[in-house]
């Protein structure tokens, strides 16, 4: 297929390669030049605009920070657009979602909202999570380049906002579990017990999460701290799933906590950090350290 991929940063520069090594044509586009260099070199087409993109392809893939910034984007490919389908493979929340679902279709655009989870490492190998909703006959055309991003597709109805509420719900629960492993871990060395041994105990009981199944030992246990997914980018997913729920009228008691740890952590330079890098918060109160960094000897 031609298709066309719009935001290639961590995450996206992995869809594209992907698809590139299955054989599609690939027409990209970022407003960071060298993000976009990087699939150009690779083989892809650069293109200067989301709007040119659009009118050169009949599937446009969106792999986007923001939620406005999806809005933003769906707003130039509706101008004047040859674009049949639209997959929205970020997490931009229900309500945008509904929003640029009826920009789309008024310009007779269909919408895929298709967020998906697993991180860095599982976007490369081409095993993420992929939460899909649209319309069926839409979806079973666009199943195909699903499934060489992801592993696990599922399809959750003809809503599109309804994958992006099973998103938000899934990086909520992440979000609390990671907060919560990351200040019982740091009691745990106070205590006196060895960081990799907790970890060890935990991901064969009933504590265990993705948090400390994948998260921490990867980020944390050595002290490396890489970027998969910044605070930032996880306190606005759980704001959005706390917003969505009350206008629903559901109440949530547990998540707030974890969002209000995030914003502390915001407040403190960690932004653009690991969302794992706050523990270093708990570390400082506690006046201990979980993990260390290996010997360089």
């Amino acid at each position: 297929m031609k298709i066309g991929l719009i935001g290639l940063g961590n995450i996206g520069v992995h869809f594209g390669a992907r698809l590139l090594a299955a054989g599609h044509e690939l027409l990209v586009h970022d407003r960071n030049p060298a993000m976009q260099k990087r699939l150009v070199d690779r083989g892809a087409h650069g293109v200067d605009s989301a709007r040119d993109l659009a009118s050169k392809v009949e599937i446009v893939l969106l792999s986007l920070p923001m939620p406005r910034i999806v809005a933003d984007v769906a707003a130039e490919i509706a101008e004047g657009s040859t674009a049949r389908i639209v997959v929205d493979l970020s997490t931009t929340g229900p309500s945008i979602t509904k929003e640029v679902e009826a920009l789309l279709k008024a310009r007779k655009i269909s919408m895929i909202g298709a967020p998906v989870s697993g991180g860095t490492v599982a976007a490369e190998k081409g095993t993420l999570a992929v939460m899909a909703a649209g319309p069926e006959n839409t979806y079973r055309e666009v199943e195909p380049l699903l499934r060489v991003i992801g592993k696990n597709i599922f399809y959750l109805g003809a809503d599109p906002s309804l994958g992006q509420t099973m998103k938000i719900i899934n990086n909520t629960l992440y979000a609390t579990s990671m907060v919560a492993s990351c200040e019982a871990l740091v009691y745990g060395v106070k205590a006196g017990l060895d960081s990799k041994t907790m970890l060890d105990v935990i991901n064969v009981s009933s504590g265990r999460s993705f948090a400390t199944l994948e998260r921490i030992p990867q980020c944390a246990l050595d002290r490396s701290f890489p970027i998969r997914f910044t605070t930032e980018l996880l306190h606005k997913d759980v704001k959005m799933c706390i917003d969505e729920a009350e206008k629903l009228g559901v109440p949530m008691l547990v998540s707030p906590a974890a969002r209000q740890f995030l914003a502390f952590a915001i407040t403190q330079g960690d932004g653009q950090q690991d969302n794992v890098y706050p523990i270093r918060h708990f570390e400082q109160w506690a006046g201990v350290q979980f993990g260390e960094a290996p010997s360089k000897a």
